[in-house]
């Protein structure tokens, strides 16, 4: 999908493409980004100070404002949550820094202060950056449009302002500014901004248009049918947002057990001091038992058993080409049993080709004949059926003549001299000017068996006798069969195409690529698409949509998880998606899936190894007497356990793995 607006210099003349202001939230634009900076500076400060054995006077007040930039924050926050009776985890760990401190541990408590202030900044530049994918999307509709008045008076006015029943004027080159139908005019309008189709579509008195799709060479007259905010883009956009704000949450049930041990673990740190204290014990003695307590049953070793290993995968995946945006998507995408595919820009390359060549019976031409006169034809012209031909030509070294008096009509097709034969090269269902009806015939017999295949044919001509038809579809990428196949054997189920192309194309590339006839959907507007991804889950199905343009942002949105084509993707895909195929390689998707699945197992492990470790030395403090120095070092080795076993997926034997052979469900 073009991300270009299109700006009117004046007259009549084509727009001149720019590139509209992108909305993208700096990291250090967040406030809570910059506080977790300073405390994750402050404590790197700290830290050598403090190994090297230097007066605590240098190190002592680094770490205490470290734990005031990272702490202040989730305290506050920790606090609000105490007020609404809801005891907030970070709350729990800033009184366990603060323990820590208060018993010699301040490195202890400044880690935990820079881990938790670090993972609030992401989570607040991801929400940032979901608000910003959402609004950019308004850049792609104009902001003025022509209004042209009953007596043929032209006036300029904002898109907003613009009823049903107005006459707009789309002059060439200018995106359409609100949803209506043509009453004058013909020229070919790039919608795939809307239904994701590759080639532009003629439009003509009578054919519907949407807003922000990319008018082509000829000048149309429109009656707005929609107000602006019902147009096709403006739903995308409250679809998005919808989509993002009601997201189910994919630890909840982490979350309630954060809860609960957050609550038990205060409520036992303050009866293991109060006790023993209570029976006559030593006051230090029952202090210091209950801050060592508080720091083996810290759940630092159980934080980390869950990022390492999909910290890891993310970086592993993004080294070979695959940006998954935070450790939540990575873990999600482990549970993905059934995958929907984009066509155009997804499972295809996004461009026409030449697929067949085909000259008529009797013209005297051979297939390199044929393919040299529509070339030449075609190229003067910028239309994407004329490049294609063009490249087609040039791939087989063809020498083209020069074309002389050249002429090109919307949605009818092109006619040139060359070497003084004229030569039209277009729709079929053009007539023939009846000199030759056998050809015509001939010619229309080919271009529609071309067209059962889920081909465009155009059919050329040379003094007004068809002399051959020419093929041309948007072709599979070369890895699009191998991808359906690891998917089916990830998943255990075929993956389901849905697209906003026309059924013929879409079976087409359904069989060349696997996927069976009873999961292919076509011609599917956006919230089509969305509506289909919401079934599957009311199925019971965890649902990933790979796609590439704005018409899928939604679908995106809407779908468990959501993969976006980096090459070819639209603004609003790249941020709507939660993982990006920078590269473009189809392939990726499977692997990356493959990798999530293998850091949940390690995450499953880490979380086995860092509950054995607490519930030990919670034990052997509570019935014996744990010296704080093992205590710290039991707590502190089972975190650096957990934190090495997740880093196994780091080397690149993990990716190549993953890229192998699809494992079963």
């Amino acid at each position: 999908m073009p991300a270009d607006l299109l700006r009117r210099t004046g007259g009549t003349a084509p727009a001149v493409p720019v590139a509209p202001p992108r909305r993208r939230t700096r990291v250090f634009a967040l406030i809570e980004a910059r506080w977790a900076a300073a405390a994750l500076a402050l404590f790197l400060l700290a830290l050598p100070l403090q190994l090297a054995g230097v007066s605590a006077w240098s190190w002592g007040p680094l770490y205490a404002l470290t734990y005031l930039t990272g702490g202040w924050e989730p305290a506050r926050e920790g606090l609000r949550a105490l007020g609404a009776r809801t005891l907030d985890v970070d709350l729990l760990m800033i009184v366990a820094a603060l323990g820590a401190a208060a018993i010699g541990q301040v490195r202890d408590g400044a880690l935990l202060v820079v881990i938790f202030a670090t993972s609030g900044a992401l989570e607040a530049l991801a929400t940032a950056r979901t608000q910003d994918a959402v609004h950019s999307l308004l850049d792609l509709a104009p902001a003025t449009a022509t209004r042209v008045s009953a007596d043929g008076r032209e006036e300029t006015v904002p898109t907003a302002d613009l009823a049903v029943g107005d006459t707009v004027l789309i002059r060439p080159g200018e995106r359409v500014g609100a949803d209506g139908r043509v009453v004058a005019g013909a020229s070919e309008v790039d919608q795939a901004t809307i239904t994701g189709e590759p080639l532009p579509v003629a439009k003509g008195i009578g054919d519907e248009v949407f807003a922000g799709t990319l008018n082509g060479t000829g000048a149309l007259r429109v009656r707005v049918e929609r107000d602006a905010s019902d147009s096709v883009i403006a739903r995308i956009v409250a679809m998005v947002a919808e989509a993002s704000e009601t997201k189910a949450p994919t630890h909840l049930f982490i979350e309630k057990v954060e809860q609960r041990y957050s609550l038990g673990m205060v409520a036992a740190t303050l009866a293991v001091f109060a006790v023993p204290t209570a029976l006559g014990a030593d006051l230090a003695d029952s202090l210091t038992r209950a801050m060592t307590f508080m720091i083996v049953a810290s759940p630092c070793a159980v934080v980390l058993a869950t990022m390492p290993p999909l910290l890891s995968a993310i970086a592993t995946a993004g080294r070979h080409g695959v940006l998954v945006k935070s450790a939540a998507v990575m873990e999600r995408l482990g549970q993905v049993d059934t995958v929907a595919l984009d066509k155009t820009g997804t499972l295809t390359e996004g461009t026409p080709h030449v697929t067949a060549v085909r000259p008529l019976d009797g013209s005297g031409l051979t297939d390199d004949d044929l393919l040299t006169l529509a070339a030449a034809a075609e190229h003067p012209s910028e239309h994407p059926l004329a490049r294609a031909v063009v490249d087609a030509a040039r791939a087989r070294r063809l020498h083209l003549p020069a074309a002389e008096e050249f002429t090109s009509a919307p949605g009818v097709g092109v006619t040139a001299t060359v070497d003084g034969r004229t030569i039209a090269v277009g729709a079929p269902a053009r007539p023939s000017d009846g000199t030759n009806d056998d050809a015509a015939a001939l010619a229309g017999e080919l271009a529609g068996e071309v067209e059962d295949t889920g081909h465009t044919a155009v059919v050329v001509r040379r003094d007004g006798v068809p002399v051959g038809v020419l093929g041309l579809a948007d072709r599979p990428r070369p890895e699009a069969a191998a991808t359906v196949a690891a998917l089916a054997a990830l998943t255990g189920r075929t993956p389901i195409l849905l697209t906003g192309d026309n059924s013929r194309a879409a079976a087409r590339l359904a069989a060349e690529t696997g996927i069976a006839a009873d999961d292919v959907h076509a011609g599917l507007l956006p919230e089509d698409k969305v509506r289909a991804v919401r079934r599957l889950a009311a199925d019971g199905r965890t649902v990933l949509l790979v796609g590439d343009g704005v018409n899928d942002a939604p679908a995106l949105a809407a779908a468990h998880s959501g993969i976006a084509m980096g090459r070819v993707g639209s603004d609003l895909a790249l941020e709507t998606a939660d993982a990006v195929v920078v590269r473009d390689e189809l392939t990726a998707v499977p692997a990356v899936l493959a990798l999530s699945r293998a850091a949940h197992r390690l995450v499953v492990q880490n979380l086995v190894i860092a509950g054995t470790f607490i519930c030990a030395l919670v034990a052997w403090d509570l019935t014996g007497e744990l010296p704080l120095p093992l205590g710290v070092l039991g707590h502190e080795g089972s975190t650096v356990l957990v934190g090495l076993n997740g880093l196994r997926l780091l080397r690149d034997a993990a990716w190549h793995r993953a890229a192998g052979p699809g494992e079963p469900s």
